[in-house]
């Protein structure tokens, strides 16, 4: 079973469920206050390895805070 991120628009809670794919599309109860979440799409990161070893992303900065041209230079 794959795991969805979920969004309340009411507490703007942010959070994960375990479902099957049948009920993905369905509206969730939030944990925090019980109202309805609605799905959000998920961010994922993609990262290739130069030959010398160094992690770099795919597509972008992996962070949407990062600056930095290479993932060696993270303090995360």
């Amino acid at each position: 079973m794959p795991i969805y991120e979920y969004l309340c628009y009411d507490c703007g809670s942010k959070f994960e469920l375990l479902r099957p794919f049948s009920k993905a599309d369905e509206a969730a109860s939030c944990p925090q206050c019980n109202k309805q979440a609605r799905r959000v799409v998920s961010r994922c990161a993609s990262f290739s390895k130069s030959e010398s070893g160094e992690s770099t992303p795919i597509g972008g900065s992996s962070c949407s805070s990062c600056a930095a041209s290479s993932c060696s230079t993270c303090g995360q």
